[in-house]
């Protein structure tokens, strides 16, 4: 980070997108490439994928022509807002609540009978149904995991620039989550029944250096292991096992935490920043001793490095050997503090 900088300088980028688009097929209204029409919503909007990842109904498996195990699966798109040219960044904690009501209502849908949660979840009232589309019907199966997440931008495959996430559900626990799982479950066995992001969270809201942003459940900090340049997590100060342990409050300030990082990040080169975001917790399906162990958290993957085009690309020692931070998540996480306060596009319009 120290070699001179030649590059190119951008300007800050302005909001360019119309607030609707009669060409997007997420937009209210308007019909979608299967041929369905959204509903003239006005908040959040669910329905399942149009182009599905996975799928309930797959080809048969076959053993001796296939190796490991047969994934199904369903995948949802759930659009953040009815504007076409807003982002998370530009939405205030209070508009980002009801995302996350929808991420719980749809997890308390499709959660297992046999969970440890399923008491929790019975005297959770899911928000109003309203936004969700006809077709959403429970599975034909029960489900493993459960994928919250969302690409933003061209950089990170984003193929529509209205704001949305997606959430896959698959019969099979995926490899990230499974090994964060069995790593705290060694850790709860060794600790008798201590939480290591718990323990995390709290070394970390003692020392101060990577902390991004803090509230009185949520710290949001660059993890000293963090690969890409600005990475940030946001973990639950409390043991939370997944959304249905959150109360209103708790869903309040990760709003406000989720706001705070999403707009820091814009403000950082004065762009719309691109990330991959996704959030881990208890599987849908698991034994008691796996969702005791589970932990909320959400992680933010970035690749923007020197300005606004210039992204972090892991080539040469880092593909072939192992990656190398070009800044300290000490450093990352002073320039992210920095960024607070108002969206910097709103001083240009």
């Amino acid at each position: 980070m120290r070699r001179p900088w030649q590059g190119r300088q951008e300007e800050a980028s302005k909001t360019t997108l119309p607030a609707y688009d009669p060409s997007c097929y997420l937009c209210p209204g308007n019909t979608r490439a299967q041929g369905d029409r959204n509903p003239e919503y006005k908040g959040v909007f669910v329905f399942v994928n149009d182009y599905s990842a996975v799928k309930e109904e797959q080809a048969e498996y076959k053993p001796e022509e296939n190796e490991g195990d047969s994934v199904t699966g369903k995948c949802y798109v759930v659009t953040f807002s009815p504007s076409h040219s807003l982002t998370l960044a530009d939405l205030s904690p209070e508009e980002i609540v009801p995302i996350i009501q929808t991420w719980t209502g749809l997890y308390i849908t499709l959660l297992s009978p046999t969970s440890p949660l399923v008491a929790l979840a019975a005297a959770t009232t899911p928000p109003s149904q309203d936004h969700v589309s006809a077709n959403l019907v429970r599975p034909q199966q029960q489900y493993r995991y459960m994928q919250i997440f969302e690409n933003k931008g061209a950089a990170m495959g984003c193929s529509n620039p209205h704001p949305h996430g997606q959430i896959w559900v698959t019969t099979g626990l995926p490899e990230e989550p499974a090994l964060e799982i069995e790593q705290l479950k060694k850790y709860r066995r060794e600790r008798g029944g201590v939480n290591l992001l718990v323990d995390y969270a709290r070394l970390e809201s003692e020392k101060k250096e990577r902390v991004v942003f803090e509230n009185d459940a949520f710290l949001a900090l660059c993890p000293w292991w963090a690969i890409w340049p600005f990475e940030v997590m946001i973990v639950s100060k409390k043991h939370k096992r997944s959304l249905v342990d959150l109360d209103y409050d708790d869903t309040r300030m990760l709003a406000e935490a989720i706001a705070e990082v999403t707009r820091r990040y814009d403000n950082l080169f004065e762009t719309q920043f691109p990330y991959s975001m996704g959030i881990h917790q208890a599987p849908l399906e698991g034994t008691d001793e796996e969702v005791e162990a589970s932990h909320f958290h959400i992680h933010f993957y970035p690749p923007l490095l020197r300005s606004a085009t210039v992204k972090k690309f892991l080539v040469g020692y880092e593909l072939l050997a192992e990656p190398q931070r070009d800044i300290t998540p000490e450093q990352a996480a002073a320039r992210l503090r920095d960024c607070g306060g108002e969206l910097y596009r709103k001083r240009l319009d």
